[in-house]
């Protein structure tokens, strides 16, 4: 390789044929090829060894080949084909010398090389000068018309129409004008046209298709080295501005942009060497192709390496960026410009497909971190939703109000962030995020009203128990043939009052009538299901009412005023009344009636269990079973029967034997001695009664001897043990009499501590007495609650 500071030059093909890649990468660099576009040059010469070529280029170009030194003798100066940029001169020019023909050096190999040098020369430049001697003009081989029959035959087979102007150069000219020569020239170059084969699409082609042909004289330039020189100068200035239109080259096609020249020349002489068939479109194509791809490549590699994408990609993973869409959209187009301005002078076709490649690259690797900006500006939007309609809500708007209002201003926010992480470049649907916004906000709303409704519905719920439970409660506490119209009517108002309240909520929420319907007949269901629940858990206390109402009736009289038993009231009257009220209270509590539906339970309870003997005699006459020997009511579902004819009639037997000591206690009470009875021991006792009067000590035993009876009779509860019965309450007075005496005993024996006795002091066996008593009452007391609690639990049971 030969360089100097004002031509840069490089051999491109050695005398073998290699392809010297690093050095024309070398000179592209230096002279800085890639910049030129389309707006370079590139010229070559041919003609036979020793003729001046490279002497020729040196003043025509300003180049500094190698040039044969005469007085060494005539012999091959240029090996293989070497290649310069031309000084001077705009645009930008390569000029290729290319190794003599017809030399003696290369001997039978000749001919190939020289044909494919001068095959590659047409293929790769715009102007090819064709040297020869004037006096050859008219000769055969001297003139070179086998070669350029030889090229101009491969090159039909092998290239596509590609205008290349040749210059043929007649040197060391004679006095034959020049107006004489050319003719003969044009003349020879039109016949070995015509003579060579051509494929069917250009059989009809003429010459000037594919070559510009000009014809230019020089002087000798060993003779006449002052005119040569200036006749040089003058056809230099031709090569000015060559590919301007008029220029030498000026309709020249099929142009290779600058940056993929060096592949292209590497391509084109590869498919010559390996003869193979070159088609210069497709090869153009083939060249687009690489260069374009290299860009484009480029181009993405310096987008992933740029550091505003790497910061706004960061920024994008962890929160929205303002104005992202702007962002990402200049740096797309800043990569895009700066491949379409190095790809621009490549092919049309190939350009555009690699940069729709490069941009959808782009695209794909940019997408994520416009996927995660949406993502970021759903997820926000959805938390600013959620806050504004809770405070919406907070604040008394009606529901259905609060979430159209607050779903199309935050759909609306969402739209505009959009617009703001809108990428103009990208063709990326945001539909499906909306979407999934709208979907996510749906399902909030959704989510808030089930709570709300849910809620509302609890409150009215609780509202309607509050309303119901309690006046329920009472009506079964005083149960009679009202009662069950009395609930009617409570449920009736109460549900009325409550599906109104309800009825006017549910207008805030915007609720079909199908589901408005089911909540108020849910709510109505409920209002119903408190009277039956508690309807049922009354039930379950039905004996312990019953005998609450029978001790009430048996105590009280009609103006509730507490009973004075003289011996004269009619026991058995007061008994049965209290026991038919107490069955109307069974009667009651035996089925759930909240329709008007008529139904015979309490007369078949009063025939049945209050009038034993008729209801026998009419079971015997009519031959039928048992009216209370079942588990259904007459007319009544099973869901509605609370108490079935066969628990009424165990429960009534239950409350039978729990009150009959009530009935015997009061008759036993009733009982006094007839009037001789008492005249009889007043007289027969008179002398006792004045024995105790003349003697205070007896007094006193007497009245220690009743305190002890009393507290006995209190400790051993003596009414409660009769209450199962005589021989029961025997048994059980029987084991605790002696303890309970042995225990008083012991209360009275014990010393009172006190210092002194007095007036404000009671004797000791009085004190001990009274405390004696006390404990008795309390045991008692305690005794008493706990046998009520036994009898509730058991009555639970029942």
């Amino acid at each position: 390789m030969a360089t100097s500071v004002e031509c840069c030059s490089t051999q491109l093909i050695d005398g073998d044929g290699s392809f010297n890649v690093t050095g024309i990468e070398q000179l592209i660099k230096e002279v800085k090829l890639n910049e030129c576009g389309l707006s370079y040059a590139v010229v070559s010469i041919m003609g036979p060894q020793s003729s001046g070529k490279s002497t020729l280029l040196n003043h025509l170009f300003h180049t500094n080949f190698r040039e044969m030194d005469a007085f060494k003798g005539r012999s091959q100066t240029t090996k293989g084909i070497w290649m310069a940029k031309c000084n001077g001169i705009e645009p930008c020019t390569l000029v290729m010398d290319l190794e003599g023909t017809d030399g003696r050096e290369r001997g039978e190999d000749d001919t190939a090389f020289e044909k494919q040098s001068a095959l590659f020369a047409l293929a790769v430049s715009d102007i090819v000068l064709i040297n020869m001697w004037c006096h050859d003009i008219g000769r055969e081989q001297a003139a070179n018309k086998p070669l350029l029959k030889t090229v101009f035959q491969v090159m039909m087979r092998l290239f596509s129409p590609r205008k290349t102007t040749l210059m043929f150069v007649i040197r060391d000219k004679t006095r034959t004008p020049l107006e004489n020569l050319e003719p003969v020239l044009r003349e020879d170059i039109q016949k070995i046209w015509d003579s060579v084969p051509k494929p069917e699409a250009h059989k009809e082609t003429p010459l000037s298709e594919f070559f510009h042909v000009e014809v230019v004289a020089l002087s000798s330039y060993e003779e006449k080295e002052e005119l040569f020189k200036e006749q040089v100068s003058n056809l230099r200035q031709r090569f000015f501005h060559s590919i301007a239109p008029g220029g030498l080259a000026g309709d020249r096609r099929g142009v290779v942009p600058a940056s993929g020249f060096s592949f292209s020349a590497q391509e084109i002489w590869k498919v010559i060497k390996e003869n193979k068939d070159l088609d210069l479109p497709a090869h153009k194509v083939m060249v687009a192709t690489v260069r374009c791809e290299e860009i484009a490549n480029e181009k993405y590699s310096s987008f992933t390496e740029c550091e505003s994408w790497c910061q706004l990609e960061e920024a994008s993973r962890s929160d929205l960026v303002s104005g992202f869409g702007k962002k990402l959209n200049s740096l797309l187009h800043t990569s895009l410009t700066k491949y379409d301005s190095e790809a621009t002078f490549f092919d049309e076709g190939v350009r555009s497909l690699k940069r729709k490649q490069l941009e959808e690259k782009l695209l794909q690797l940019a997408q994520p971190a416009h996927q995660a900006i949406l993502g970021h500006l759903r997820s926000g939007t959805l938390e600013k939703f959620k806050e504004a309609f809770e405070k919406a809500l907070n604040g008394g708007e009606k529901f259905s109000v609060a979430a159209r209002n607050c779903t199309e201003s935050y759909m609306a926010l969402f739209d505009e962030g959009y617009q703001d992480a809108f990428v103009e470049l990208a063709n990326w649907d945001s539909s499906k995020v909306r979407e999934k916004l709208r979907r996510d906000i749906d399902a909030h709303v959704a989510s808030v009203q089930a709570a709300k409704l849910a809620e509302l519905t609890s409150s009215y719920e609780v509202r309607v128990k509050e309303a119901l439970y309690g006046p329920v409660e009472s009506l079964f506490d005083g149960a009679n043939n009202e009662t069950w119209l009395s609930i009617r009517n409570l449920l009736r108002c109460e549900t009325v009052s409550a599906v109104r309240g309800l009825s006017s909520a549910l207008s805030g929420f915007d609720l079909d009538e199908n589901a408005r319907g089911k909540m108020i007949t849910g709510l109505e269901d409920y209002a119903k299901g408190v009277i039956e629940t508690k309807a049922r858990e009354e039930a379950g206390r039905v004996v312990v009412r019953m005998k609450d109402r029978f001790s009430n009736l048996f105590a009280y009289d009609a103006d509730s005023m507490p009973r004075v038993w003289t011996g004269k009231e009619d026991i058995r009257f007061i008994t049965k009344t209290a026991r038919v009220e107490c069955l109307k209270l069974l009667s009651v509590m035996a089925a759930i009636r909240l329709d008007d539906t008529a139904d015979n339970i309490e007369k078949i309870l009063f025939s049945a269990l209050l009038d034993p003997s008729s209801s026998a005699a009419a079971i015997k006459s009519n031959k039928a079973g048992d009216p209370l020997a079942s588990s259904t009511w007459d007319q009544i579902p099973p869901s509605r029967t609370m108490i079935t004819p066969v628990q009424c009639k165990t429960l009534w037997r239950q409350f039978m034997t729990e009150t009959e000591y009530s009935e015997a206690n009061r008759r036993s009470n009733n009982w006094l001695p007839p009037p001789w009875a008492i005249v009889a021991l007043l007289i027969l006792g008179f002398n006792e009664f004045m024995t105790v009067l003349r003697n205070p000590l007896y007094l006193g035993l007497i009245f220690v001897g009743y305190l002890v009876i009393k507290a006995a009779w209190v400790q051993l509860d003596i009414p409660g043990q009769f209450r199962y019965g005589i021989l029961a309450g025997l048994l059980s007075i029987s084991t605790k009499l002696i303890p309970t005496i042995m225990n008083i005993l012991r209360k009275l024996s014990e010393p009172v501590p006190v210092a002194t006795t007095g007036a404000n002091n009671p004797p000791r066996h009085l004190t001990a007495a009274t405390k004696a008593l006390e404990n008795g009452s309390t045991r008692s007391s305690t005794a008493s609650s706990g046998n009520k609690t036994e009898y509730s639990g058991h009555n639970k049971e029942q």
